[in-house]
C-alpha cells in the first residue's frame, strides 16, 4: 500500500507557507517561466533483452492435483446453517461498533467544513483539485528557491521549519521525511524542465488537469505479427485436475509492535513502544494488532502462516505479492528494509518447505518508500542496486539461476512453471506515479513492457499460457496514465496467451476487468486484487486460495475459483486467540458458473443492478471490517467503477455507463465526478473565508497517511 505522506506534506506545508506568510498566490502560477537549474540528459539505456537467456525449463512438478474445490453455488444451501450461526454470532460482537476511527474535533470539523471526500480522496488515492492546489504550491516554491539559488540544505531546512511550526507532524516525523525525501525530490526538481502544471499532472492525474506533456507520452512497439483469431473462452471442465496457490500480499510486519502502546498517536504509524503508554482506557494496541494506523505484530504472521501451513497442505505454490516492510516511512534506513526482507524470506522459506514461492517487489521494499530509480541513475547514494542485488540473492532459493539478470538490472523475471504454463513477474514500482525519479522520464522504465512483449510473444509462439504477478494494480489510481494504458494495450494484444493476474497494494479484497479498447463491452482479461496480511488500517487480516486449472489435455489455465479467509481482529483481542476461517468462495457467494473475464462483467452488471449483491461485495471487499462504513450511491459507483478500469485515469471511457444506470436509479441523478468536485468547490471557499482553520486542515490530512 502506497503512503501519501511525503509529497502531500512537502506540498500543502510550502503552499500554506507561502499563501499565508507572502499573501502571494503562487499556487496560481503554472510554472511555465521557470528555467532549469541543471541542464541534464537521460544517459542511452543500451539493454538488449533479445540477447539474454530465457528460462524455458519447467520449474516444479506438483505433488497434488485433485484438490477438493469449495463448494459451488447447488452446493451452498448444504452448509447454509453453519454460515448462519456465523453470522448471528458474529453480529453480536461487531453489529454495534460503528466508530469511524476519528478524533471527535477532526470529524465535527470535517463535517462543518464538508471535507468529508478530502479524508476519503487521501486514504484511498481519489485524488481532487485540493490535492491538486497543494502540489503546484509545493513544486512551484521549490523550483522558486532553487532558481534563487538555494542549497539542498538550507531548501531541506525550510521544510523541516514549516512542517514543524504549523504542526504537520511531530517534530520527528517532519525531521525523518525531510532526511529521506528531501534531497531526492530536489535532485529531480532540478534536473526537470517544466513547471508545476506538468509536474502534478504526472503526481495526481486526472484530477490535476490532463496536461499534456512529451517527456511523459510514449508507446511500446509491438512485433510485426498479426493477433491470432478470437475465440470465445470455455469454462474450465470441473473436477479437472487444478493446481492450489496461495497468495500473500501486504504483510507489512512491524518488529517494534508493542501490545498496549498507544495506538491512537498523531503519527502515520501508532502501536510501537516509541509512541508510549496508552492515554485512555481503549487507546492501547491489541495483543494480535488492532484497526487502527498499526501494522501486523509478529506473533500474528506466525500464527497465520502455521494456519495456513496447518490448514492447507496441499498447496502447490505460493504468490507473495509484496509490501514487507511497515509504514514509518519517516525513520525506514536500507539496512532496517533489508533486514525485513532477510527475516520474512526465510521465515516463508522454513514455513513452506519446497514450496515454490513466486515473489513480487512491492512500494514499501525501497528506502525511502516509492524511490525506485531506473537504470540509468547510477550514482552510489541513489542507484537502486543495493535492493534488486539482496533481492536476488533471496529470491535464488525458489527462482532459477538464469533469472538473476532481469532481477538486479529491474526487479522483474518469467519463469516457466510447468510445460506450457509461465508466470510473469513485475516491478509496478516503475508504474507508480509517487515514484519521483520517474519525473525524468518515464518512458518504459527499465525497458519492463517492452521486455515483457518479448516474453509474451515467445510464449504465444511456444502455445504457453501466461500469469502475471506484480504488487500496484495497472488500474488502481497510483499507476501512472501513460504505464497504464500502454500495459493495457499489451493485455489486449495477448489476451489469448495471459489467463490471469495478480496484484495486491490496495489492503482491500477486489478485482479488475479488462475490455478491449475497440469495443469495451468485450472483457479480455481479470486481474484479481488480494487482500493484504495488515489490518493497516480498519481491516481484518487475510489471504487468499486460488484454484487454477491444472495439467490436462483440455487445460485453459484460468482460476476456476478462489476463496478468500481472515481472521477477525477484535475477535482475537477480545477472546486472546485468533480463529482463522473462510469468509466466502467467489463462485459460491456470487452465483457464478465460472470466473472467466465475461463472467466478471457479467458480475459487474449484476452488481450495478442489484444492490443486495453489491452489499455483499461490499462485505467481502473490507474483509467483514466491523470498521466498514455504509456505502451509499456514490461509494457504490466508485467501487464498480474501480472493478472495471483496468487502466487507471480513464474513468471518463469506463464507466460512465455504470454511473448513468445507477444514478437512474437513484432519487436525485448526480455524476460522482459533479458530487467530489462541488462538495471541494465548497469547501475550499470556506477555507478561505476562515483563514485561521486552514492552519488545521493539514493536520487533518496528514494524520490520515
Amino acid at each position: 500500500m502506497v503512503i501519501r505522506l511525503p509529497w502531500l506534506l512537502q506540498a500543502v506545508t510550502l503552499g500554506l507557507t507561502i499563501t499565508l506568510a507572502s499573501g502571494n498566490p503562487l499556487f496560481l502560477q503554472t510554472g511555465r517561466n521557470i528555467k532549469p537549474v541543471i541542464k541534464w540528459s537521460q544517459p542511452m539505456d543500451t539493454w538488449n533483452w533479445t540477447e539474454e537467456p530465457r528460462n524455458d525449463e519447467a520449474l516444479f512438478s506438483p505433488s497434488n492435483f485433485t484438490h477438493k474445490l469449495p463448494p459451488t453455488a447447488n452446493e451452498t444451501e448444504l452448509i447454509a446453517h453453519m454460515a448462519a450461526l456465523k453470522r448471528n454470532y458474529s453480529r453480536l460482537l461487531w453489529d454495534s461498533d460503528k466508530s469511524s476511527n476519528l478524533p471527535l474535533f477532526v470529524d465535527k470539523a470535517l463535517k462543518l467544513l464538508n471535507l468529508k471526500q478530502v479524508y476519503y480522496e487521501v486514504e484511498h488515492s481519489v485524488m481532487s483539485k485540493v490535492s491538486c492546489t497543494a502540489c503546484k504550491a509545493g513544486a512551484g516554491l521549490l523550483q522558486h528557491y532553487m532558481r534563487l539559488g538555494k542549497s539542498k540544505e538550507e531548501i531541506n531546512k525550510m521544510i523541516y521549519k514549516f512542517c514543524v511550526s504549523l504542526n504537520i507532524q511531530s517534530a520527528r516525523v517532519c525531521d525523518g521525511i525531510t532526511r529521506l525525501f528531501g534531497s531526492e525530490v530536489i535532485y529531480v526538481l532540478k534536473r526537470v524542465t517544466y513547471g508545476p502544471d506538468e509536474i502534478c499532472s504526472f503526481v495526481i492525474g486526472d484530477a490535476c488537469g490532463d496536461v499534456y506533456n512529451p517527456y511523459h507520452e510514449w508507446e511500446v512497439a509491438f512485433p510485426p505479427v498479426p493477433k491470432p483469431p478470437r475465440h470465445d473462452l470455455e469454462a474450465p471442465i470441473e473436477k479437472a485436475p487444478s493446481f492450489k496457490v496461495l497468495q500473500i500480499s501486504d504483510t507489512h510486519f512491524d518488529p517494534y509492535y508493542a501490545e498496549g502502546s498507544n495506538a491512537e498517536c498523531n503519527e502515520p504509524l501508532c502501536c510501537r513502544a516509541s509512541n508510549g503508554p496508552a492515554l485512555t482506557p481503549g487507546g492501547g494496541a491489541g495483543r494480535w494488532g488492532d484497526y487502527r494506523k498499526c501494522d501486523t505484530p509478529k506473533r500474528t504472521i506466525d500464527h497465520m502462516l502455521k494456519h495456513i501451513a496447518d490448514t492447507h497442505t496441499d498447496i502447490d505454490y505460493i504468490l507473495w505479492t509484496g509490501d514487507l516492510p511497515p509504514h514509518d516511512v519517516w525513520n525506514q534506513t536500507k539496512e532496517e528494509n533489508l533486514k525485513v526482507l532477510q527475516e520474512t524470506v526465510a521465515q516463508m522459506s522454513d514455513m513452506f518447505p519446497g514450496v515454490p514461492i513466486f515473489p513480487a517487489l512491492g512500494n514499501h521494499e525501497s528506502s525511502p518508500v516509492n524511490s525506485f530509480p531506473p537504470p540509468y541513475i547510477s550514482s552510489p547514494e541513489s542507484n537502486i542496486g543495493w535492493l534488486y542485488n539482496e533481492l536476488d540473492a533471496q529470491w535464488r532459493r525458489w527462482l532459477p539461476a538464469g533469472v538473476s539478470h532481469t532481477v538486479r538490472r529491474g526487479a522483474f523475471y518469467s519463469v516457466l512453471v510447468r510445460p506450457g504454463f509461465r508466470i510473469i513477474s513485475l516491478n509496478m514500482n516503475y508504474c507508480n506515479n509517487k515514484n519521483w525519479w520517474l519525473l525524468l522520464n518515464s518512458t518504459d522504465p527499465a525497458t519492463e513492457l517492452q521486455w515483457l512483449i518479448y516474453e509474451l510473444q515467445s510464449a504465444e509462439f511456444s502455445g504457453e499460457k501466461v500469469h502475471i504477478i506484480g504488487h500496484i494494480p495497472p488500474g488502481h489510481s497510483d499507476c501512472l496514465k501513460v504505464w497504464s494504458r500502454n500495459y493495457y494495450a499489451i493485455i489486449n494484444r495477448y489476451e489469448s496467451t495471459i489467463t490471469a493476474q495478480f496484484f495486491g497494494h490496495t489492503h482491500f479484497d477486489e478485482f479488475e476487468v479488462f475490455y478491449d479498447p475497440n469495443d469495451l463491452g468485450r472483457a479480455t482479461s481479470v486481474a484479481y486484487v488480494g487482500p493484504s496480511v495488515s489490518p493497516y488500517y480498519d481491516l481484518n487480516l487475510g489471504y487468499r486460495i486460488y484454484y487454477v486449472d491444472g495439467d490436462h489435455d483440455a487445460t485453459t489455465r484460468l482460476v476456476v475459483d478462489h476463496e478468500t479467509w481472515i481472521m477477525n481482529l477484535k475477535e482475537a483481542n477480545l477472546f486472546g486467540y485468533p480463529i482463522w476461517y473462510k469468509l466466502y468462495s467467489a463462485r459460491s457467494a456470487y452465483m457464478m458458473s465460472a470466473l472467466r473475464p465475461e463472467d466478471w462483467d457479467r458480475f459487474i452488471d449484476n452488481m450495478t443492478e442489484k444492490e443486495d449483491l453489491f452489499n455483499l461485495y461490499h462485505k467481502h471487499y473490507w474483509k467483514n471490517s466491523p470498521r466498514r462504513g455504509i456505502c451509499d450511491g456514490e461509494c457504490r459507483k466508485r467501487l464498480i467503477c474501480d472493478a472495471r478500469s483496468g487502466r487507471s485515469h480513464d474513468r471518463r471511457a469506463l464507466c460512465v455507463n455504470i454511473e448513468a444506470r445507477i444514478d437512474g436509479a437513484s432519487p436525485t441523478p448526480q455524476t460522482w465526478r459533479a458530487w467530489f468536485y462541488n462538495g471541494l468547490s465548497v469547501s475550499m471557499s470556506m477555507l478561505m473565508q476562515i483563514p485561521q482553520v486552514a492552519y488545521q486542515i493539514p493536520k487533518f490530512v496528514m494524520g490520515l497517511g
